[in-house]
């Protein structure tokens, strides 16, 4: 049997390794959400600025409750191979900035010490839209969410992401530690002020005497991410054995595109991520704008359409001429929706993503773009309609999104096989649309706090959505598509 990936001594020579002596680096980061991308983005990140400027900036990876992460690094003395896939082939390079992995559900103690350590400067989080347990109408937390609930009345044993740091933020404040600074690297417009208000309304609610504490006292900078990275199969796990000769059940597989902009306000200090080509600026928000209505919004719009199509991966809903289409006409009309940015060319950017879009390398299967709609439509299409509307543009690119989506929520087989909605208000959402006539999911949507008020109210604009969701729910979606795009 191959042998397992353990150390990077004997690995062919093609095979980009650490440039830096990992023993001689501690662990000064800890990260919350230990899944497939934080290992193709802020790992290869942190692994850039080990080699490039060194540092006790090594990381101690955190999963929540999936204990899967652990027993697949550990064995690896946490080194795992990243796989960067584009038109001009597959090249592998293994990340070695993970000191240790550790679940939160099976090893408390273990990430407990790390979030208190001395060492320990700066706390990075990816655990999706749903794991904030946000509740967007407030802006602070939702009670109903089950980790909230949970750490509400239990604040001193956390088992959720915001019970987690205000309980770890309060200890290191009893023991005289200063607070570590809290980095989101999620999907959230203006994502620092937003976890911000999210640990502060938790700690009002819990441990009120923690609130201004953690209002005053801790960095929360905003960021913005990009890179595109599909769910790792066995396949992935083939090549990386393929390309390094070892056995690793870690295994990554990314695009070669990546980009991160952050605001720069780390008063306990940072790695030099600019080794890896981050962006450090005082205003991220026009960047993540730009992100999430164009590629997010994009995707978004494709994975709908194109897994009721019978697409299963993002590269094949670009390798049909309808789709791809569609896709260039949503990118445009997202960015038509900006005022000019310094720096960016938006038609160059659509273009660029519609290439990575088109990647042959990528599995990114359109059933999990199309995962957890409900936190991802506001930030990724209905932002996008009040700044279109002002300023007189087209609508319909935004319409035709929003009406494949309430088309997924339906989940009509009319088109295609069964399917399960994988939303966190999967509940609420199916009694929204299944089985109903378009304008009866239309009025329900409006009606529910997932879109503004002022979108509530656009008449115009779902007037729009109306015939094409009628046609989605009675035709097959390949022709509604093909009547679309013609």
């Amino acid at each position: 049997m191959t042998e397992r990936l353990k150390t990077t001594d004997g690995l062919p020579n093609d095979v980009r390794v650490p440039g830096y002596r990992r023993d001689d680096h501690g662990a000064g980061i800890v990260h919350i959400g230990l899944g497939a991308f934080h290992r193709a983005h802020q790992a290869a990140y942190t692994d850039d600025a080990l080699a490039a400027a060194g540092g006790d900036w090594r990381i101690t990876g955190v999963s929540l409750r999936s204990d899967a992460p652990a027993q697949e690094l550990g064995p690896q003395n946490g080194l795992y191979t990243l796989i960067e896939r584009d038109a001009s082939g597959s090249r592998a390079r293994v990340i070695g900035a993970l000191a240790a992995a550790h679940c939160l559900r099976t090893d408390r103690d273990a990430v407990t010490a790390a979030l208190l350590s001395d060492a320990t400067r700066i706390v990075t989080i990816t655990v999706t839209e749903k794991g904030y347990g946000l509740d967007r109408a407030s802006g602070g937390v939702d009670p109903a969410h089950p980790a909230i609930a949970h750490d509400l009345d239990k604040p001193s044993r956390p088992q959720g992401l915001a019970g987690l740091l205000v309980w770890a933020l309060g200890q290191r404040r009893r023991l005289g530690r200063k607070p570590f600074t809290v980095l989101c690297c999620d999907n959230l417009p203006e994502n620092g002020k937003v976890l911000r208000g999210l640990l502060v309304d938790f700690a009002r609610r819990a441990v009120p005497d923690l609130a201004d504490h953690i209002a005053e006292d801790v960095a929360f900078p905003s960021t913005m991410v990009d890179r595109i990275t599909p769910a790792a199969t066995q396949s992935t796990r083939d090549l990386a054995e393929d390309l390094t000769g070892r056995r690793d059940a870690a295994a990554i597989e990314t695009e070669g595109f990546h980009q991160w902009v952050i605001e720069d306000h780390f008063p306990t200090g940072r790695p030099g991520w600019e080794a890896g080509g981050a962006i450090f600026t005082t205003d991220v928000r026009p960047y993540e704008e730009m992100k999430l209505r164009m590629l997010n919004g994009a995707h978004s719009m494709l994975a709908y359409a194109g897994f009721a199509a019978g697409h299963r991966y993002v590269r094949d809903v670009m390798a049909d001429p309808a789709l791809s289409r569609l896709v260039t006409r949503h990118l445009r009309a997202a960015s038509a929706t900006f005022t000019p940015l310094e720096g960016v060319d938006f038609a160059a950017y659509a273009d660029q993503l519609a290439e990575r879009f088109r990647n042959p390398h990528l599995a990114h299967e359109t059933f999990q773009i199309a995962m957890d709609g409900s936190e991802k439509m506001p930030q990724r299409v209905f932002s996008a309609i009040p700044d279109a509307r002002a300023g007189g543009g087209d609508l319909r690119a935004f319409a035709f999104a929003t009406a494949a989506w309430l088309r997924h929520l339906s989940q009509s087989t009319h088109d295609c096989a069964p399917y399960e909605l994988r939303d966190p208000r999967a509940g609420d959402l199916s009694d929204m649309a299944q089985g109903k006539p378009a304008s009866a999911i239309i009025a329900a949507i409006r009606a529910s706090a997932l879109v503004s008020r002022q979108v509530a109210r656009d008449d115009g604009f779902w007037d729009e959505v109306n015939p094409i969701l009628h046609d989605m729910l009675t035709r097959p979606m390949t022709d509604v598509i093909g009547a679309e795009a013609a």
